[in-house]
């Protein structure tokens, strides 16, 4: 019988310790599909910062490399430059990458650092309680937002990829889903061409990709994937903003 569903390689025989219903352990899955399917598993080194993912180093069989909180983007850098050969890509949340690390994604960015960023969205701090993050949503309540997010008192969010794709060394950049089949596998499909793009040597590649919290959102699995649908994608449009017609 053939084989038509199985672990990728390049994913670790290791149970995620996410919780039930976040959506880590799909984007994991399809990057590990990337690498096997691009056969670069054995070239990659894939840069872990702080946050709900700050372990992943125990999942991917590529190699990795612990970051502080929100210096990933540095650190893939020097490590992209002392290993030009390599394939180096960052994997962040939005309050590692959109808060602490501002300055080093829009820095790597605006330099054209040839690394991929794989950018989680979940518009909350998820690992240190619920915080509210640079992403959270207008009317959002977080254990910092008790009232909702206010403009007036706390800012509106930032949209990640609209300001990174107005810097001239960023070459790809696209923002994708998670909530249904469908957009998992547009997913995997702008995860794929943001490797790609790193390895044809253009440039400074992104994909945001919106993912759910169901225990900091209060909200079952089921629940939290309509809260993707009806909230976050009315703010944070599906769809490339940069290099959709790339030849890679």
């Amino acid at each position: 019988m053939a084989t038509v569903f199985k672990k990728p390689h390049a994913l670790k025989d290791k149970p995620l310790h996410y919780c039930p219903g976040c959506t880590h352990g799909i984007i994991h899955r399809l990057i590990a599909e990337v690498l096997d399917e691009l056969g670069i598993e054995g070239k990659t080194i894939g840069i872990s910062p702080v946050g709900c993912a700050y372990n992943n180093y125990e999942y991917f069989n590529c190699d990795m490399v612990q970051a502080a909180h929100g210096r990933a983007p540095a650190v893939a850098t020097g490590v992209k430059r002392v290993n030009p050969d390599n394939v180096v890509f960052t994997y962040q949340g939005d309050g590692d990458l959109a808060a602490i690390g501002t300055a080093e994604i829009v820095h790597a960015a605006t330099r054209g650092e040839k690394i991929t960023t794989i950018f989680v969205n979940n518009t909350i701090y998820g690992m240190t309680s619920g915080q509210m993050a640079p992403t959270t949503l207008l009317g959002q309540i977080t254990t910092t937002s008790p009232f909702g997010r206010k403009p007036e008192m706390h800012g509106y969010p930032i949209k990640v990829c609209e300001m990174l794709s107005s810097l001239e060394g960023a070459v790809y950049i696209e923002r994708v889903s998670t909530h249904d089949i469908k957009n998992i596998m547009n997913a995997k499909k702008a995860i794929k061409k943001a490797f790609q793009v790193q390895m044809a040597n253009l440039g400074f590649s992104l994909v945001e990709v919106l993912s759910s919290c169901p225990t900091n959102w209060g909200l079952n699995p089921v629940e939290s994937l309509q809260r993707i649908k009806d909230e976050m994608v009315p703010f944070y449009p599906l769809g490339n903003f940069k290099g959709k017609d790339l030849e890679v």
